[in-house]
């Protein structure tokens, strides 16, 4: 999978994440009750956290996914996002819920929140997995949050580093040597 050497710390272990996905879940379905949710999945990333968290959401849900790039190669944001996927639910009047896999500046959140806003969704919140609040650079609503992270580049459970470690079932932290020496 990863060799121990570009390894800096397991920053959150594969049976955490799996309690933490049962309990926003949970929390989910009890907030959706009674009602039909589409699940918007922003690709790559998410899928993985997606795919867990929809066994244990309990009301009827659709799964869509967009995808949109706003990193290219680098480890940084770029802030100019561009849409490579569109939906293909109509989501007018409908309750929509985006799964994201990391926020950190929230540039690609915010724009993504004001597309889909335009398109009048009778209600649209966000559930992330990861929090990255010390790389704010414009607030975003989290309604379901899964960890709060430290400014470290991670990796696993869906994140990746040039494409690779998307299937590592925990998030560990990338010694900056070798992400650095690569990009």
């Amino acid at each position: 999978m990863i060799e121990q050497e570009k390894i800096e710390e397991i920053l959150i272990p594969e049976n955490q994440i799996q309690k933490k996905v049962e309990k926003l879940g949970e929390q989910i379905s009890q907030d959706y009750q009674g009602k039909e949710v589409i699940c918007v999945g922003v690709l790559r990333g998410a899928i993985i956290f997606l795919a867990d968290l929809s066994r244990y959401i309990k009301v009827p849900m659709i799964m869509d996914f967009m995808d949109i790039s706003s990193y290219g190669a680098s480890t940084e944001s770029s802030g100019v996002v561009r849409i490579i996927k569109d939906l293909d639910e109509n989501i007018e009047k409908k309750d929509v819920l985006i799964i994201e896999d990391i926020v950190d500046t929230g540039l690609t959140l915010d724009y993504l929140i004001r597309m889909l806003k335009s398109r009048n969704p009778a209600s649209l919140k966000v559930c992330a997995l990861l929090n990255k609040k010390d790389r704010r650079q414009i607030e975003v609503p989290i309604d379901y949050c899964g960890f709060d992270i430290p400014d470290k580049f991670v990796v696993g459970y869906g994140l990746d580093f040039n494409g690779l470690y998307r299937n590592i079932p925990y998030i560990l932290v990338l010694k900056p040597s070798y992400y650095q020496k690569t990009s």
